[in-house]
């Protein structure tokens, strides 16, 4: 799985850079070449070619019988799922959907209750999720992104910047490596992204997840993880309950 967007959509944390790499490009690729490189590896891959360059493209090419991926395409709503959903029985019925519909299917409607009753959070509806899971959403009338991975990680995913300053996600550490070298990360497990929002966690809303600079036995920079900060409270909806009440720092550090 892999999905490539423009900086101006994907909007990608400058964290990723390291300051190592400053404005050296150290081999990463454009989103073309990126695409190019992609097609050679797995020439069987379903392609969606969006809007100035952007795509999403999916491959069954080493599937495990575990973590299947699954792709949709609804009212102009692209949407990767990889993994599974224990409570998908009763997600379909809380939404209203069919026995037929999959986890790609559910994860767009869910998409669209809190897309269409903002400012309704969408961390809310992600919390009902139950299961591993990791998707990539995109919204093309809006232009909105929206990715998660579920609270234990259990699905490899990772994202990166390329060198035209493009957002890249994957489940193939190789492809996000040859894509965009050393600025990339695991993206943080029990988190979402959206391009408007930037990175929220799931069960910490209110407070930053920010990124540092992560650093091998040498001390030199080796790749950035990500933190949820508990001492520093976000401007959003407000809430109520225990959310509100923790004063430490969590780690939501990936692979």
């Amino acid at each position: 799985m892999l999905a490539v967007f423009e900086k101006a959509i994907g909007n990608p944390p400058e964290e990723l850079r390291l300051p190592s790499v400053g404005l050296d490009s150290d081999g990463k690729k454009t989103r073309e070449e990126i695409l190019q490189t992609f097609r050679l590896l797995w020439p069987e891959s379903t392609f969606y070619h969006l809007s100035n360059g952007n795509f999403m493209t999916l491959s069954h090419g080493a599937q495990g019988p575990l973590h299947p991926r699954s792709m949709v395409v609804m009212d102009d709503i692209f949407c990767i799922f990889i993994g599974t959903l224990v409570n998908i029985s009763e997600l379909r019925r809380h939404y209203g959907l069919s026995r037929q519909a999959t986890e790609a299917m559910l994860v767009v409607d869910a998409y669209k209750v809190f897309r269409d009753r903002a400012p309704y959070p969408p961390d809310q509806v992600i919390k009902d999720l139950e299961g591993k899971f990791a998707f990539i959403l995109f919204d093309a009338k809006s232009s909105t992104l929206f990715v998660a991975r579920d609270r234990e990680g259990s699905i490899q995913l990772k994202w990166g910047m390329a060198g035209d300053g493009s957002l890249v996600l994957s489940d193939d550490p190789n492809t996000i490596e040859k894509a965009c070298g050393k600025s990339s990360a695991s993206f943080p497990p029990g988190c979402i992204f959206m391009n408007g929002n930037g990175l929220v966690s799931i069960d910490h809303p209110v407070h930053k997840v920010k990124a540092i600079a992560r650093q091998d036995d040498d001390g030199k920079i080796c790749g950035a993880m990500f933190q949820v900060d508990l001492f520093t409270r976000l401007q959003s909806i407000p809430r109520n309950g225990s959310a509100a009440n923790w004063a430490d720092t969590a780690i939501v550090e990936g692979d």
